[in-house]
């Protein structure tokens, strides 16, 4: 496929075929631990070589964490990038979640960093933050749509806290949950077979038949596994988009490493569960 085909477009592909489940790649330091690896750059990029090893061939998406990269410094971002790299040469999307939000040109500059194609850490989708104003995501968009690139937007999430800032009603009546995800299915409109600007939503929540998740786009939904939720969960949140939802699981597959055969049989076992419950592959 060409770099240019819009993203919508290839995750649609990469569910259809490989199904739904993205894993996430979280090198926390006690998981580090469990792994009788160092919390070092070293640790940091057998755990993430090792990942990459045993699922990038066979899941849709892997998410990688941004933050725990970050924390070494030059030495773990050169790491991430070698990360994105190798996810993406062995079939699987990357969504990178590093949750920029900001403004103007500083917002173009966290955009140009993960969604231009010339980049180093060019992934297929950013995770982005739109609590300054969704008009404020604009610049990253646009280079989304210019470079083939997509959007995960924060706007249910599974965290607590969140609910006092997406649960909030505006003058006119509407949540500012809602009110995201009313902007994601301006942005998908007309897209086939799937729009590429996606809305984070957290599997966690159970009933959102009050919001309308039928945006035409994806939805990343973190909390299967570990965070509580299962597969069987997922049509009773997300109704009838259960079809675009995007599981994330991360903690319930990563705790089988380092045995590569282990990660692959708990991904297949989480994929073929999601399948069963989405009706997806």
């Amino acid at each position: 496929m060409s770099p240019l085909e819009p993203f919508g477009t290839r995750l649609r592909h990469a569910m259809d075929e490989r199904g739904p489940l993205c894993v996430g790649i979280d090198p926390h330091a006690s998981l580090l631990a469990e792994w009788g690896l160092n919390d070092d750059v070293i640790g940091l990029e057998r755990f993430s070589r090792t990942v990459v090893e045993a699922v990038a061939d066979r899941v849709a998406v892997l998410k990688p964490q941004s933050a725990f990269f970050e924390r070494f410094g030059s030495r773990g971002v050169a790491v991430l990038e070698r990360t994105v790299r190798e996810a993406r040469a062995a079939g699987a999307l990357v969504v990178m979640d590093a949750k920029r939000g900001d403004i103007g040109s500083t917002m173009a500059a966290y955009a140009e960093s993960f969604l231009h194609k010339d980049a180093p850490l060019f992934s297929d989708a950013l995770t982005v933050s739109p609590y300054l104003g969704y008009g404020s995501l604009k610049p990253a968009v646009e280079l989304a749509r210019d470079n083939g690139a997509g959007l995960f937007v924060l706007a249910l999430t599974s965290n607590p806290e969140g609910a006092e800032v997406q649960h909030a009603l505006r003058p006119d009546g509407r949540s500012v949950g809602a009110t995201v995800l009313a902007h994601l299915a301006a942005e998908n409109a007309g897209q086939r077979p799937l729009g590429s600007f996606g809305a984070v939503v957290g599997a966690t929540l159970g009933d959102l038949s009050s919001y309308d998740l039928d945006i035409n786009g994806p939805l990343l939904a973190p909390g299967i596994g570990a965070q509580g939720a299962s597969a069987a969960d997922l049509p009773a949140v997300f109704g009838t988009a259960v079809r675009n939802v995007v599981p994330n699981v991360s903690r319930g597959v990563l705790r089988h490493g380092p045995d590569v055969a282990a990660l692959r049989e708990s991904a297949r076992r989480f994929a073929d569960e999601i399948r069963a419950a989405v009706g997806s592959g």
